[in-house]
């Protein structure tokens, strides 16, 4: 197993949701709720969207809670392909929707495979248990 690519594909994975959370915080917040609006999605789950995008990308970059971190981007990243650019006459939306679909698979990939050893979660592994030896 290739350690260094499972970093360099959670990194890339992670640094796109962490990206998109923060630009939403910095400025980029009304606009988004108004299209959540537009779109039938109401604006005032923004907060929980930002807190996944942001959460859920720094857990994905530190390999902690990797597997269910990214199962819920990956369920994240369908849903708002479905949500936001299922219009497949569209060329631009088809490109995004299909985009999302790819995303979703390498978190997938990533949720069956772990996060490999430079992650916390294969630290927490090692970590012996002091209680089973009191």
């Amino acid at each position: 197993m290739n350690h260094s690519a499972l970093l360099a594909g959670r990194t890339g994975l992670a640094l796109l949701f962490i990206l998109a959370g923060v630009a939403k915080l910095g400025g980029g917040y009304a606009a988004t709720q108004g299209y959540m609006d537009a779109m039938g999605v109401p604006g005032s789950l923004l907060p929980l969207v930002i807190a996944l995008e942001i959460g859920g990308g720094l857990a994905v970059l530190a390999g902690l809670f990797t597997r269910w971190s990214a199962l819920s981007l990956a369920a994240f990243s369908v849903a708002s392909g479905v949500l936001f650019h299922f219009d497949l006459a569209d060329a631009n939306q088809f490109n995004s929707f299909f985009k999302n679909i790819a995303i979703a698979g390498g978190f997938l990939v990533l949720a069956a495979q772990g996060a490999g050893d430079y992650s916390l979660d294969r630290l927490l592994q090692r970590k012996p248990n002091r209680l089973a030896h009191a």
